[in-house]
């Protein structure tokens, strides 16, 4: 399975951004997807999950801020960003959790990750 992000870029404090991830050579099902990022010198975070039927959540940080959301026919995830903040500033990127059978036909589950796209939030 393959990830590719987009959208990352330079914006002003108060801008907005929309990434998209999209998923491909999928062999299974993708359940889960999420944007996580990592800022300079900072431990990756967890951004903003959506499962496949479209529940949400958000870190405290990007409530009211950010919106994901997903087009499952097309394996892509979406992460709008508006009133964006230099905090923001990170390296942002997407994930994807895939359910499939293994060589022994049992039931297993694959995390992928996209490539990452800079975002970086000017004062």
């Amino acid at each position: 399975v393959q990830l590719q992000a987009f959208g990352g870029g330079l914006v002003q404090s108060g801008g907005s951004v929309r990434l998209s991830c999209g998923a491909s050579g999928i062999f299974g099902r993708i359940t889960s997807m999420a944007w996580y990022r990592q800022a300079p010198g900072k431990q990756r975070e967890l951004v903003a999950p959506i499962a496949s039927g479209g529940t949400t959540d958000y870190a405290n940080s990007v409530k009211g801020r950010f919106t994901i959301s997903r087009d499952n026919a097309k394996n892509t995830v979406y992460l709008q960003m508006n009133r964006l903040k230099p905090d923001d500033t990170a390296v942002y990127y997407c994930s994807a959790d895939q359910i499939y059978y293994n060589s022994r036909e049992l039931p297993a589950v694959s995390r992928h990750w996209g490539q990452g796209t800079l975002v970086t939030v000017s004062s």
